[in-house]
């Protein structure tokens, strides 16, 4: 019976294979996980009171989602693609880009706004849709799929080499702790600076990569002429 403590696990295996509202998925595994291993609601929001004092950071990323499930449950993803409809010239890979400086340059602050599940999935995977709209075209499932993995790495990216450039960040002690055991004093302040150019670096490929990729997939899946002409492909 002790596997029954894995319920939620498997709530969030299916919610996801189903399609299923993101934050009432977790909401719904969270709780079920309390009452499962005996913690009961009571329990669960004592945890969630110490957790909060302990780690701010996720405290922050919990309301995040909170608060992103109530702004898309009154039409922020619909707002989100109505204002891309209206801009001619955005296009998916060019919103990934701009997410991913935007992405970094909060990220050099260690500062988060939902990630994934908070931000690009309810945000800008709708914006990439009215962007696709915008030139006239109805959004093709397995290009969405592409740019779903565009914008989620784009993220991973941005993260991975930017939060070092915060002093003082979980990043740059994991990397000065390492280098130490290495037999190399290092102060993080040296670390943040040594980041800079590979950050911006990384930045710049990535983003590169996303815009000739998404050319590609446009031509791809509605045409050669499709980002000029705005015409849908016959």
């Amino acid at each position: 019976m002790e596997y029954i403590k894995l319920i939620g696990v498997l709530i969030v295996v299916l919610g996801f294979a189903l399609k299923l509202d993101s934050i009432l998925i977790i909401f719904l595994a969270a709780v079920t996980t309390a009452l499962a291993g005996g913690l009961g609601i009571d329990g669960l929001l004592e945890a969630l009171g110490t957790n909060f004092v302990a780690n701010r950071s996720m405290a922050i990323f919990i309301m995040i989602l909170l608060v992103t499930g109530v702004l898309e449950a009154n039409g922020l993803r619909e707002a989100a693609a109505d204002l891309m409809k209206k801009v001619k010239s955005a296009t998916a890979g060019r919103l990934v880009c701009a997410y991913g400086i935007l992405r970094g340059f909060f990220g050099a602050f260690n500062v988060g706004f939902g990630g994934v599940a908070g931000f690009v999935r309810p945000v800008l995977l709708p914006m990439a849709e009215g962007a696709i709209e915008s030139h006239g075209h109805e959004p093709d499932e397995k290009h969405m799929e592409d740019i779903k993995g565009m914008a989620s790495s784009m993220e991973n990216i941005t993260w991975f080499f930017f939060q070092v450039l915060f002093v003082g960040g979980a990043g740059g002690i994991l990397v000065q702790t390492t280098l130490k055991s290495l037999g190399y004093e290092v102060e993080l302040i040296e670390l943040a600076a040594a980041e800079i150019p590979i950050a911006i670096i990384a930045l710049v490929v990535a983003s590169v990569y996303y815009i000739t990729k998404d050319k590609k997939l446009m031509k791809k899946y509605y045409g050669s002429d499709s980002v000029k002409s705005g015409k849908k492909k016959e």
